[in-house]
């Protein structure tokens, strides 16, 4: 069994879950936070009731005051884009809302997801879940049972995924629960988990969340998901070495992003901060076209000409792949660079 360090032994640790309550979900305490003009925004402000919005501060203090053009901001803050329609654009981009369970998705023939929580640290504007019911995706100790017989009966299944919302939002004594009943399946051969919570709450990973998970039994994955250099800092340097040294292998996955990270210049030097940090660069998605994202949107030639850019300056392996995700597909899609030379 996974053990849990007692609590008494975590007193000198900062608590995330209080660090997570004192965050910032009004837009306009947020720009006053960071000493900018919020005068003109009522309206951008006003799309947080379209998708609320929640950003720890710990993501704040990476964020240049006085800049509102800062691309962590960017990520977070309400626009008044959003109350658009755009058409291409859906609420279910990936076609995700009918499940093979309740909490499970099985999308891929050797690995299932699993909505572990709902909720996140941080909701960031071009989530393409933004309108996943995760409401109908609440599950039980008991209904989890009934995810592991199913995994039970696909003995194809190799590799199970912790994701959300943010699977990280959970406490460790469930995680811990959840995934020692994982590692007793034999065909299992991998635990996944895709977070963004160490990079917007670094303090997420404490000495009880490493006992339980770096004494799991079967590899360890953490997909992290970090789109600027800007959000690596010294405190996730740090996490990332405990992990790494927990035996966790550490990838980055990043979405290209209109004004946040659309050129070369700011993909090169996301490469090279995740890289030194240990994180292997992995994937750098197309935006998922969900309703109220549109202004995230690059186009395929301009990713293109910026991948390209980016494999004549860098070595292949600080080179991601540039994919899609297709609702329906078997797998990534690559966005083919010989197509437009």
């Amino acid at each position: 069994m996974v053990q849990i360090i007692p609590k008494k032994l975590l007193q000198v640790e900062p608590h995330w879950q209080k660090e997570l309550a004192t965050g910032f979900n009004d837009p306009i305490a947020l720009l006053e936070h960071l000493q900018i003009d919020s005068s003109n925004l009522e309206k951008d402000a006003q799309a947080r009731r379209l998708f609320p919005m929640r950003v720890p501060r710990a993501f704040v203090a990476k964020m240049e005051m006085g800049n509102i053009d800062d691309p962590l901001l960017q990520q977070v803050l309400p626009n008044r884009q959003e109350f658009i329609a755009e058409s291409g654009f859906s609420t279910d981009p990936l076609e995700e809302h009918d499940t093979a369970g309740k909490g499970l998705l099985h999308k891929y023939k050797s690995r299932v997801l699993l909505i572990v929580r709902g909720g996140c640290a941080v909701n960031c504007r071009y989530c393409f879940r933004r309108h996943f019911p995760y409401q109908d995706n609440a599950v039980s100790k008991r209904e989890w049972q009934e995810t592991l017989n199913y995994i039970d009966t696909h003995p194809e299944v190799e590799e199970v995924i912790f994701s959300g919302g943010d699977p990280l939002m959970a406490k460790d004594d469930f995680l811990a629960w959840l995934a020692d009943a994982i590692c007793q399946r034999p065909q299992i051969k991998r635990l996944r988990i895709h977070t963004r919570l160490p990079v917007v709450l670094p303090n997420r990973i404490d000495s009880e969340f490493l006992a339980w998970f770096g004494a799991l039994p079967i590899q360890k994955v953490m997909i992290l998901h970090i789109n600027h250099a800007n959000e690596m800092d010294e405190a996730l340097k740090q996490k990332c070495q405990r992990l790494k040294d927990s035996g966790v292998v550490l990838f980055n996955q990043a979405v290209l992003l209109a004004g946040i990270n659309d050129t070369a210049d700011a993909q090169i030097a996301l490469n090279e901060a995740v890289f030194e940090a240990g994180i292997q660069p992995y994937y750098l998605y197309m935006l998922d076209k969900v309703q109220g994202a549109h202004h995230f949107l690059v186009s395929d030639a301009k990713a293109r000409n910026i991948i390209k850019q980016v494999i004549e300056r860098q070595p292949g392996f600080l080179v991601p792949k540039l994919v899609r995700e297709i609702g329906g597909q078997a797998g990534k899609t690559p966005v083919d660079l010989l197509m437009h030379p």
